[in-house]
């Protein structure tokens, strides 16, 4: 078996209120991801697929998770036979997708944001929530391009994370397998103004 057929595995017996991001969380040890799609039927139990850049990455997620017992759930998974085609349920990820794409990213946003300046142009948002996740519980991350390059956004859940992300991450060598470059970390506007809201006239 060969191509995307052995990269990508089928995760069963999922809990209907699951978000991406927790399949994330749950698989993004055994590899790199390429792309989540979530399905949540109108009958539980929900599903999801999750394709890994490498086949054995696929194989290992597959020892670690099948059986794995998630909020009283105990999972399926196994390599997808027959692959992806359409459904009639509902497809949780919504328009932008964020498996491999230059705009997807990890599902709810807090306003503990930072921006990320100097990244590498093969960064994706997994490769940035990896490094980011180093300073604490990451919620969102997205990158994109703009006039100065490759530049992403990370929320964190806690003001606290949030800071020693700034602290920690600032200036230090952001990594992923095609390229390396050194980050600038710095909080939002829109934190500042959480934070520091302007005086009133």
């Amino acid at each position: 078996m060969s191509g995307r057929s052995a990269r990508t595995i089928y995760v069963g017996n999922l809990p209907s209120d699951i978000r991406e991001w927790e399949i994330e969380d749950l698989f993004y040890k055994y590899g790199r991801i390429v792309d989540v799609e979530l399905k949540i039927p109108p009958r539980p139990p929900g599903y999801c697929f999750v394709e890994f850049e490498n086949a054995r990455d696929a194989e290992d997620a597959i020892k670690g998770r099948d059986g794995y017992s998630f909020d009283g759930h105990r999972l399926r998974v196994e390599l997808a036979h027959g692959g992806r085609g359409q459904s009639s349920s509902i497809d949780r990820r919504g328009g932008h997708g964020s498996g491999g794409g230059r705009f997807g990213g990890v599902s709810r946003r807090s306003e503990y944001r930072v921006v990320v300046r100097g990244l590498p142009s093969s960064a994706s948002w997994q490769d940035l929530k990896d490094h980011m996740r180093k300073a604490g519980e990451v919620c969102f991350a997205q990158v994109f391009r703009d006039g100065d390059g490759t530049m992403g956004l990370v929320d964190y859940t806690s003001y606290e994370d949030m800071k020693y992300a700034i602290r920690k991450l600032d200036d230090t060598e952001f990594r992923n397998p095609f390229s390396r470059a050194y980050i600038r970390v710095t909080c939002s506007s829109i934190v500042i103004m959480f934070i520091f809201p302007p005086p009133t006239l």
